[in-house]
C-alpha cells in the first residue's frame, strides 16, 4: 500500500516551494519503488480568513492518521490573531507528541558559506520539539500600562530530557558508524538557569554513562554560538532545549548557505509519525514572484522518504541538490539566477543522471 502523505501547502512561499517538492517526490518514487499518495488539505491564512478556522478536530483526526505530514510554511501579515501559528504548527507538534526536530546543517557545495576558512560542514541539531518556552504557559498583567508584567514559563521534564538526550547519543553513534565524526554536544545555559538546566545537566551526566563509547561535550549556549563561527567543523550532533535549538539551527543554516535550503523534521520514533518542512518561513514578501528556494522544502521531502524507508531515494535527491548547488543550478540566494521552478528542473535533470542513481544505490 502506499504511504499516506498529507500535504498542507501553507502560506506565502509554502504552495510554491512544496509543489516543487511534490514533483522531485513523484520523480524519485517512480525509480526507487516507494508509492506515496498525496491528499492535500486546505489548512492555513485562506482558509482562517474565510471562515475562521485554523484547524478543524475532523480534519486534525485526519493527519494523525497519516503516514507523514509534508508542510510547506505558516504566516501571514494578514492574520493578526497571535495564536494562527500556535493553532495549526504548534498543535501538530504537541498534540501529536513530535518531541524530536531535527535540523541538519549540510554545506552543499563550496563558497555558500560566508565563513573564510571552512571547507566542510556537516551537523545536525536535535532540538527538543515539545516543552521549553514554546509551550505557552505565562500571562500578562496589566497589560498596556506602565506597569505591566509578563511570564512565560520554560518547561523541561524528566520525561521530556531524558528522551531527547537519548535521541542525541544514539544518533551520534549512528551517525559514527556512517562515517561521521560521532561527537555530541549538549547545549544548555545551566549557569544562569540553573534550576530548569540542572536537570538537562544531571540528565547529560547519566546519559553519558550509559553511552561511553560516544565523544561528548557540553558547552554553554553563548559558547556554542561562537564556536559555531568559529569551528563548525567540531560539531556533529548537537543536543538542547527547544528555544536554543530553535536559535543555533537557524545560525547553523545560515553558515551553509541560508535558511532557504534547509530542512527539517518533526518526529516521533515510538509512534512513528512524523511531520516534514522546510525552516525558512512564510516569507511573503517573496510569494508569488517565483524567486524562493526550494531546496529546503525538496530536502525536506528527503527527510520524509529517509523516515519512511527509502534510503535509496533520500539519497538520490540529496546528490541532486549537491550536484545543481556545485554548479550553481540554483535561485539566486545560493548563488544562481534560476526561478524556482527551474531550480527544481535542474535537480530533477540532475536526477535523471545515472551515476546518481548507481552511486546512492551502491
Amino acid at each position: 500500500m502506499p504511504f499516506r502523505i498529507a500535504v498542507i501547502p501553507g502560506d506565502g512561499i509554502g504552495p510554491e516551494v512544496i509543489a516543487q517538492g511534490m514533483r522531485v517526490l513523484n520523480a524519485v518514487t517512480a525509480d526507487s519503488g516507494s508509492a506515496l499518495e498525496f491528499v492535500n488539505y486546505d489548512l492555513g491564512a485562506e482558509r482562517y480568513l474565510r471562515t475562521g478556522e485554523i484547524l478543524p478536530d475532523a480534519v486534525f483526526s485526519e493527519l494523525r492518521a497519516s503516514d507523514a505530514i509534508y508542510l510547506g510554511a505558516v504566516g501571514d501579515p494578514r492574520v493578526d490573531n497571535p495564536q494562527y501559528a500556535a493553532g495549526l504548527l504548534l498543535r501538530l507538534r504537541f498534540e501529536l507528541d513530535l518531541w524530536v526536530n531535527l535540523r541538519p546543517s549540510r554545506l552543499l557545495a563550496p563558497g555558500l558559506t560566508p565563513l573564510r576558512d571552512a571547507e566542510s560542514i556537516d551537523l545536525i541539531v536535535v532540538r527538543e520539539n515539545t516543552e521549553g518556552a514554546y509551550v505557552g504557559i505565562g500571562g500578562q498583567f496589566k497589560r498596556g500600562t506602565a506597569d505591566e508584567i509578563a511570564i512565560q514559563e520554560d518547561i523541561n521534564t524528566r520525561k521530556g530530557v531524558e528522551r531527547i538526550q537519548r535521541y542525541a547519543f544514539e544518533l551520534a553513534g549512528q551517525r559514527h558508524k556512517a562515517g561521521h565524526r560521532g561527537r555530541l554536544t549538549m547545549v544548555d545555559k545551566s549557569n544562569a538557569l540553573y534550576h530548569a538546566h540542572d536537570l538537562w545537566q544531571r540528565v547529560f551526566v547519566s546519559e553519558r554513562e550509559r553511552f561511553p563509547e560516544i565523544e561528548a561535550e557540553h558547552l554553554f549556549v553563548d559558547a556554542a554560538a561562537m564556536q559555531l563561527v568559529k569551528d563548525p567543523g567540531r560539531f556533529d550532533v548537537v543536543v538542547t532545549t527547544n528555544m536554543f535549538g530553535d536559535i543555533l539551527s537557524d545560525l547553523a543554516s545560515e553558515l551553509v548557505g541560508g535558511l532557504g535550503q534547509a530542512p527539517s523534521a518533526n518526529i516521533n520514533p515510538q509512534t512513528r509519525r512524523g511531520l516534514f518542512e522546510p525552516v525558512h518561513g512564510s516569507a511573503p514578501k517573496h510569494a508569488g514572484k517565483g524567486i524562493a528556494n526550494p531546496v529546503g522544502a525538496i530536502l525536506a521531502g528527503a527527510m520524509m522518504l529517509r523516515y519512511l524507508g527509502d534510503a535509496v531515494g533520500a539519497d538520490q535527491i540529496e546528490a541532486a541538490v549537491m550536484a545543481s548547488a556545485r554548479e550553481r543550478r540554483t535561485t539566486r540566494d545560493l548563488g544562481g539566477s534560476l526561478t524556482t521552478t527551474a531550480a527544481a528542473d535542474a535537480i530533477l535533470n540532475a536526477l535523471a543522471m545515472r551515476e546518481f542513481k548507481s552511486s546512492s544505490a551502491s
